[in-house]
């Protein structure tokens, strides 16, 4: 497996590759600053990428991994810890990642390049779209659909069927109890919506 991105989501992601008995064939970044991270050599060019190698993109910033995946031509692998507890029915796109003791139950989908973090829990029939990020010891209950490219804060909870829209942030420590739009940033408990922010709006618009 390749890595791209060495940074400390990337030491997590050789942890969970390691207790699969993954082997990393190597780590890629863009900054020419690093010549070796964690125990392994750092190359700079994506040059080396072929079509059949699998490849994880260790970088836990939602538009940077999105930005990455459709410039690469290559398979995505996926790293799922052996700590995790994932169920039978559970889908799991190319290029995610599943951390030390997080939990996913049943007939839960994960899109591509979703980062459950560590101790996270994601109950039953959960829809989690490509790029989403959950971070350590959120509370996803069951029904809960989170939105392209959505960041959910350390320890935040969402209750049952509650429907998170696009590249939003859920602040740590959130209470959502009920729906978000698009681009929302969302702060407290009960959570309360503070403002709107588009990453991908043209830098003239006002």
């Amino acid at each position: 497996m390749i890595l791209y991105g060495a940074s400390g989501h990337c030491k997590v992601i050789i942890d969970c590759l390691k207790s699969q008995n993954e082997i990393i064939t190597a780590i890629i970044d863009d900054d020419i600053k690093k010549d070796s991270f964690y125990g392994f050599k750092v190359l700079h060019s994506t040059e080396r990428i072929e079509k059949n190698d699998r490849l994880i993109i260790s970088i836990g910033d939602n538009r940077i991994r999105k930005n990455i995946a459709e410039r690469l031509d290559c398979i995505f692998g996926t790293a799922i810890n052996i700590k995790s507890i994932v169920g039978a029915t559970v889908k799991i796109g190319e290029g995610t990642v599943i951390m030390h003791n997080a939990v996913i139950q049943a007939d839960t989908v994960l899109g591509k390049h979703v980062i459950i973090n560590t101790s996270a829990s994601v109950d039953h029939d959960c829809l989690i779209e490509d790029y989403v990020h959950i971070s350590p010891k959120v509370a996803l209950c069951g029904a809960v659909e989170v939105g392209e490219g959505t960041h959910i804060g350390a320890g935040a909870v969402v209750i049952p069927g509650k429907k998170i829209g696009k590249w939003c942030i859920v602040g740590a420590g959130s209470v959502v109890i009920k729906d978000i739009p698009d681009y929302a940033v969302v702060v407290g408990n009960p959570g309360r919506i503070i403002k709107s922010f588009n990453p991908f709006a043209d830098k003239n618009e006002k």
